[in-house]
């Protein structure tokens, strides 16, 4: 930690063409009915210039109850991807509800000596927070490579697949800021204002769970940080209380903005029955709190995901509907240790 109370930020040394990534299942299994996806995710990778490898846990069929394996087998094959010098970057084949089970078994040392890219959302939403917390590693918030790089990219037009491309690519090895992200039409200003800071979040509900747990990030790590966050599933009470644990913890009192994805699945946003919508409901918790944001930003599971990395610095304009990284998410060479 800083004095300030905020982590040295840790980033990964950025990859080079040719360069080794590998899918792993981090958290839910692999159906053979999605092979096709993950195949068509290999080849995006592959566009992209990197050679790619699945880890050996990634076999269609293979499951120990919702998870690809045990809690032990996914922290031991994880553990060794982090220690393995050859391999430069890690994507999650897909999210579930296994990383809770297995935050106690990272091998952090193997991190602080080496920083990968470890990229993906929904669960893997854990391992960036809790890495952030522990490491200072910055969190590649990014699509997961079989619903994600695999599916929803299919599905998007020639265009903005070319687009997405383009970012993640260089995302990965650009040491330049990215600076403004492509202003999605749908993008809301839910609160006019501007703010700069850390960008930290991803799925809410694993937000508060990482605050439940001995990884949780320092409060501090929230003062003048912008959140972002999204959700999928469950119902409009349900995210609202999540915020509400939020305002307790004192979270929404230290943030400078948020950030709010699409939401995907949830019952009753905005029904007949007078229920509020998204937005609403996000005024209604913060209150007076007088911090711009930003919605229907394009990241969560409606896909594809615009990178929100997790540690850069970023500068949000909620009027003019535009949120720009400012710091790069990769470094020039392959010193590792923290930087400020």
């Amino acid at each position: 930690m800083t004095g300030s109370g905020l982590p040295r930020l840790l980033r990964p040394r950025a990859l080079e063409p040719g360069d080794l990534v590998v899918v792993a299942s981090l958290s839910g299994p692999l159906h053979a009915a999605y092979e096709p996806d993950l195949d068509q995710a290999v080849r995006v990778l592959e566009r992209m210039g990197f050679r790619v490898r699945r880890a050996p846990l990634l076999e269609a069929g293979r499951h120990h109850g919702w998870s690809a394996a045990t809690p032990a087998e996914i922290a031991g094959e994880f553990n060794a991807l982090l220690r393995h010098p050859e391999v430069r970057a890690v994507i999650a084949h897909d999210g579930g509800q296994t990383v809770l089970g297995y935050l106690d078994l990272i091998d952090v040392d193997a991190i602080a000596a080496d920083p990968k890219p470890i990229l993906g959302h929904s669960d893997i939403s854990l391992l960036h927070l809790a890495l952030y917390a522990r490491t200072g590693l910055v969190g590649f918030h990014t699509d997961l490579a079989t619903p994600g790089l695999g599916g929803h990219w299919q599905a998007a037009p020639a265009a903005r697949r070319a687009e997405l491309e383009k970012l993640y690519t260089a995302l990965l090895t650009s040491t330049e800021p990215i600076g403004a992200l492509p202003t999605g039409p749908a993008w809301e200003c839910w609160r006019a204002g501007r703010a700069e800071g850390r960008l930290v979040g991803g799925v809410i509900n694993r937000i508060v769970l990482a605050q439940a747990t001995p990884y949780a990030l320092p409060l501090p790590c929230f003062d003048g940080a912008v959140l972002f966050w999204e959700e999928t599933g469950g119902h409009a009470s349900h995210v609202w209380s999540y915020l509400q644990v939020l305002r307790h913890c004192g979270i929404l009192d230290r943030i400078s903005g948020m950030v709010v994805g699409v939401p995907y699945e949830i019952g009753g946003l905005g029904s007949p029955d007078a229920s509020p919508n998204l937005s609403e409901l996000v005024l209604d918790v913060l209150g007076d709190r007088d911090i711009p944001v930003l919605g229907n930003v394009d990241f969560g599971h409606a896909g594809p995901n615009l990178p929100m990395p997790v540690g850069i610095r970023v500068a949000l304009d909620a009027r003019q509907r535009t949120l720009s990284l400012l710091e790069p998410a990769v470094r020039p060479d392959a010193m590792t240790g923290p930087i400020a």
